[in-house]
């Protein structure tokens, strides 16, 4: 059996963790199916250590087939990051549909 999944168009997607793995896989894919994403990551492991570039890297790519993103590099462990996360998503887009 094949699930389709529909159309994302003029929604609004922050996926948390979306440097790589499945939370990248996640932003990628939204953003195919017409979401506008907030692609957050702190780092490149779970403490923050490696390359901050990680969230820019997924935008760049997604905006490589004409998606529409933006990155955010906070933590989603404590409020302030986790407002600022949400934040971003409200001033780049005026709304949040879904949070990943």
């Amino acid at each position: 059996m094949v699930i389709k999944m529909g159309s994302f168009k003029d929604k609004v997607v922050v996926v948390t963790g979306a440097g790589g793995g499945l939370g990248k896989a996640h932003a990628i894919e939204f953003a195919k199916r017409g979401a506008r994403v907030v692609v957050n990551d702190l780092g490149g492991s779970d403490d923050g250590r490696g390359k901050s570039d990680m969230a820019d890297l997924v935008v760049n790519e997604i905006h490589s087939f004409g998606g529409q993103a933006i990155a955010n590099k906070a933590s989603v462990a404590d409020k302030k990051g986790a407002q600022s996360i949400i934040d971003d998503a409200l001033n780049a887009y005026g709304t949040l549909d879904i949070l990943v």
